[in-house]
């Protein structure tokens, strides 16, 4: 008879097609994690996270505003859930069509890899060739996966991967069980390796370093600045408890030997800083609160810190601004960028706790936390966290306001001062009992300050709270109202006044695009 010949499908049916499947995700898993472990080992990004990036580019802006609204700070690890996701579908597929086109399987596996390397090649400070090395371990360990795993699957379903005779299917059965156990915890471990091979050094590198004393320090926090009511934010928010909103999936690894700072752009005497030089500059203390503008009215995406660092003008200073500059671009080594108008960069400090715009190095008195920008960041007191806050920096350029930052073309405004906000922080709803209760909770207006704050009970008339002491304009300053609390259900809401003398405004506005605006309010039932 004629005819082109075919291979026989696995026997088995149901069970076969999911043992098909498992092998193509355990497969993937092994290439994966190998590829995780070579990239740590090279110094590369690791090529899913690579990877989640380009979606992170490539997402609309109001796909990335309902992620961090939704998600808050686990958009990130729900995005890299969502790659791996992806993955396995993608592996489960490959390896079914691994039951009758083993080849071709296999170089699909290669091709999916090979996404991964290009990816993570967009990166400008990755080593030479890490990308390709971290995607060619990985593509090996899971084509070799995926052969063994396949003809282990055969036998286990009877098929032509083993004969009958000498090979049982249910010895099969125990032997492809074996081999998925094994490739499960190859995968696992040396994602796990890949992971925490570079971190703890660089952690170690980082506890060792001793920032030099500041030659303008913030000064002493006035006893009256730090109310003790119980529940309320601190005022310096402890490094482990700060909000961290930003672009980078994983934190990005900076070693201080190869770092440095350029500045570049339109600037007359262009130079780079390395990390040593930039320690060896004359430093300052400022109390700055962060805030991001994505920040719902009442939310959590706020901070205060005492950050230390080289005031940026000095920088600019040797660098020489030419005349036709109007932005400053900050450049993370992840990729993202963030601009604000020059004369803020140009600004001098008001005295202590006001520095002016700042090339961080400092957080709280220890050298910057790893997730918070180690080994420099920007701070730029008044502007929300995406036209200013760049993280892990490795350029400041000087620009026009032609060039736009990460997040203007998503659809965000191109400035971005800080509003006027108070929080309530305790109670935060729920119930209370009658009687003297503390109402308290933190207002800010970084760059005016503020002057006062009110608070009102249901819709009686609005009554002064009582305000810590002042840290500066660029701080938040805690407050506390005794309210003197009557059975049943109340609604309380705060709002503050700034240096200036403007009210926060009642009008609600979301978020986007520049700025949540509106009255906090909880609902609390007062029992007894």
């Amino acid at each position: 008879m004629g005819g082109s010949a075919t291979v026989p499908r696995p026997a088995g049916g149901t069970s076969a097609r999911r043992r098909a499947a498992l092998a193509g995700v355990l497969a993937t898993a092994v290439a994966l994690g190998l590829a995780e472990l070579a990239a740590a080992a090279a110094g590369a990004r690791s090529l899913v996270v690579a990877v989640a990036d380009v979606v992170i580019d490539a997402a609309p802006g109001w796909l990335e505003r309902f992620a961090i609204a939704t998600l808050g700070t686990a958009d990130k690890p729900a995005l890299v859930v969502g790659v791996l996701a992806v993955s396995g579908l993608v592996g489960a597929g490959l390896g079914r069509l691994a039951t009758t086109r083993l080849a071709l399987a296999c170089a699909g596996l290669v091709a999916f890899g090979a996404l991964g390397v290009a990816a993570a090649l967009r990166d400008p400070g990755a080593p030479p060739g890490a990308p390709v090395l971290a995607g060619a371990v990985g593509a090996v360990g899971g084509v070799a996966a995926l052969v063994a795993l396949t003809r282990a699957a055969r036998a286990a379903a009877g098929g032509p991967g083993g004969s009958v005779e000498t090979d049982p299917t249910a010895w099969g059965r125990r032997r492809f069980l074996a081999l998925a156990t094994t490739s499960a915890a190859v995968a696992v471990l040396a994602a796990a390796g890949g992971r925490v091979l570079a971190a703890p050094r660089l952690e170690r590198v980082r506890q060792a370093i001793r920032l030099p004393r500041p030659a303008r320090t913030a000064g002493p926090v006035p006893a009256g600045a730090s109310l003790a009511v119980a529940g309320i934010t601190p005022l310096h928010v402890p490094n482990e408890d700060f909000y961290r909103i930003d672009t980078a999936l994983v934190v990005p690894e900076v070693d201080t030997d190869g770092w440095a700072l350029e500045v570049t752009g339109l600037v007359e005497r262009p130079f780079r800083i390395t990390y040593d030089e930039l320690l060896a500059l004359p430093h300052v203390e400022a109390d700055v609160t962060l805030a991001c503008v994505s920040n719902e009215v009442g939310g959590g995406l706020v901070g205060h810190a005492r950050w230390q660092g080289v005031p940026l003008r000095d920088l600019l200073a040797r660098a020489r601004v030419r005349p036709e500059a109007t932005q400053v671009m900050g450049r993370s080594v992840d990729g993202f960028s963030a601009g604000f108008p020059v004369e803020l960069a140009l600004r001098e400090g008001t005295g202590p706790g006001d520095a002016g715009a700042l090339v961080a190095v400092g957080m709280n008195g220890e050298p910057l936390p790893r997730a918070h920008g180690f080994p420099a960041r920007l701070v730029v007191p008044g502007l929300y966290g995406y036209v200013s806050a760049t993280k892990w920096l490795r350029a400041v350029e000087l620009t026009t306001f032609e060039e736009e930052g990460y997040w203007i073309p998503r659809g965000w405004a191109r400035e971005g001062p800080v509003k006027t906000q108070s929080r309530i922080d305790v109670p935060r709803g729920g119930t209370v009992p009658a009687g003297r209760v503390p109402v308290a909770g933190v207002a800010w207006a970084p760059g005016r300050g503020i002057s006062r704050v009110e608070v009102r009970v249901d819709d009686g008339p609005w009554v002064p709270a009582r305000l810590a002491d002042s840290l500066g304009v660029d701080a938040w300053r805690q407050w506390v109202h005794a309210w003197d609390a009557t059975p049943g259900e109340h609604t309380i809401s705060v709002r503050a006044t700034d240096g200036t003398g403007a009210v926060q405004t009642a009008r609600t506005a979301p978020p986007a695009p520049d700025g949540a605006t509106g009255h906090h309010t909880v609902r609390v039932r007062v029992t007894g």
